[in-house]
Parts: structure tokens; C-alpha cells; sequence
């Protein structure tokens, strides 16, 4: 059966994960901080991905269409907004370079694995994972307004990303063809 189910933002949860690798740990330091709490992330208001392939169009001369798209660089990218400030975002922005206390450079920017989890309820063993590895946040932003909730806001870019369609512990995959 297809997964046809329909999604809001309250069926959604998002998680961090620290890799195996020093990014890795310096984020899990920050992720496993019992202050910050950030494993599964709540008061989260916004999560979007973006993944851009730099398609390149070749156009023969006196031809209006282009006559083949050849697949280009991957870029994969987004944000996360959430109406909290705690300091951990900036920490897994930063690193070190966010502590109190001056510290020595180089020091890595902490990496992380992200985790965008869609399931309902209503509909129990079906669910959509896409699974962002190499999560480096870019941006952090912060606003006070006079007449609404603080927010802080993130941007990130990642190295891979693969999606998880599961119904009934079976995972989603085509069978593609073998290369030659």
C-alpha cells in the first residue's frame, strides 16, 4: 500500500545525534548536557530541508529547449526555528569558541546527525524518517520582539540525506537497477 498519509507539524519530532568522530563528540558533550537536553528537540516551530542538485541545461545551437540536463553538486541545507533560548544552538554553532572561558584554536565545529521523524497516531506503523548525516550548523539568529516570543533560529548544511518510508517495520526502498 502507498504512504499516502498527510502530515502536520504536531505529528513531527525532530532529533539531534551525535556521530562517531571528534565533531561528534564535541556535539554529543553539548547534546547529552542534562541543562540543554537536546536529544529530542521540543518547541521546535519550523524545520525545513532543502536539497538543490545544480542541474546544468546544454543547448545546441539554433534549439530553444535544452537538449540534455546533466546532474550537478548536491547541496543540502535548512533551518530550524524554535521559541526557546538556551544556548545550546550557539553551542552547537560555535563549539568551544562559545565558552565562557577563552579557548585555544583550532578546536572543530561540532557535526551531528539530525533526524526528521513524521508520524501519526491515528495510523500506527506507518511513519516518514529523512536522516541528515554531517549536520554542520551555519547561522544562528535571535530575535526579541516587543509583542511576541522570543525566538532563535538556525541554518545548517549537510553532507548526505536519505529518507526512511516505513510501514509495518518494513523500510521503503526502490530496487534500482545495477550499474554497468
Amino acid at each position: 500500500m502507498p504512504l499516502t498519509d498527510v502530515y502536520t507539524g504536531a505529528n513531527g519530532a525532530l532529533l539531534f545525534l551525535g556521530p562517531d568522530s571528534p565533531e561528534g563528540a564535541d556535539a554529543t558533550a553539548i547534546l547529552d548536557l542534562e541543562a540543554f537536553s537536546l536529544t529530542e528537540v521540543g518547541r521546535v516551530t519550523g524545520v525545513e530541508v532543502f536539497v538543490d542538485t545544480d542541474l546544468e541545461e546544454f543547448h545546441e545551437i539554433g534549439q530553444r529547449h535544452a537538449t540534455s540536463l546533466h546532474p550537478g553538486n548536491i547541496h543540502i541545507r535548512g533551518k530550524v526555528d524554535r521559541a526557546y533560548l538556551n544556548g545550546a544552538l550557539l553551542y552547537l554553532l560555535l563549539g568551544r569558541g562559545a565558552s565562557p572561558n577563552s579557548v585555544a584554536e583550532p578546536y572543530v565545529q561540532p557535526a551531528l546527525s539530525m533526524n526528521v521523524v513524521v508520524d501519526d497516531p491515528a495510523v500506527p506503523n506507518h511513519r516518514s524518517v529523512l536522516d541528515l548525516f554531517g549536520v554542520h550548523f551555519e547561522n544562528w539568529a535571535f530575535a526579541m520582539p516587543e509583542d511576541d516570543f522570543v525566538m532563535e533560529n538556525v541554518s545548517f548544511r549537510a553532507l548526505r540525506i536519505n529518507v526512511r518510508d516505513e510501514e509495518e517495520d518494513e523500510i521503503r526502498v526502490p530496487a534500482f537497477p545495477e550499474a554497468s
